[in-house]
């Protein structure tokens, strides 16, 4: 099972959108506290997530409390604009971590740094645009990452 983690996001319909990616590739989304958001059952019906009580999901307090329940053979993937290795260099396993940074901000300069060669981009067009759209990234390399593992 491939995870996808979402560091503090802010937008409550990229969090929808990432749920259904899940529930789409079998894979487990995690939210990382603070939450822009509430997901209390009326306001996720609200937003129109009629298929989030079947989404696999788990609430974090902080990212380190995330991080030390992580299997040891599980690796940890960081998602950024900043990295210069692509994300199609990366050969994903079963099991492995999908980090993405909240919509305003991204990952925090410390995960990137300490990731190495864990940090990974999604290829852009030089001068083409800033980043895309959170759900859209998770999209990209969830399904990326799924067509290596031989999911679905």
């Amino acid at each position: 099972m491939l995870n996808i983690v979402m560091v503090e996001p802010e937008i409550p319909h990229n969090a929808g959108a990432a749920g259904r990616l899940a529930l789409a590739t079998g894979a487990r989304l995690h939210l990382v506290k603070p939450l822009g958001f509430s997901l209390d059952d009326k306001h996720v019906r609200r937003t129109g997530l009629d298929y989030w009580k079947d989404v696999d999901v788990k609430v974090w307090e902080n990212f380190e409390e995330l991080r030390e329940a992580v299997d040891q053979e599980a690796r940890l993937w960081f998602l950024t604009t900043k990295a210069t290795r692509s994300h199609w260099d990366a050969e994903f396993r079963d099991g492995d971590y999908l980090v993405f940074g909240c919509e305003s901000r991204g990952l925090p300069e410390t995960l990137i740094r300490d990731a190495g060669e864990q940090a990974v981009r999604i290829p852009m067009k030089e001068g083409s645009t800033r980043s895309l759209n959170l759900s859209t990234a998770v999209g990209i390399v969830l399904y990326e990452a799924v067509r290596q593992v031989g999911g679905v």
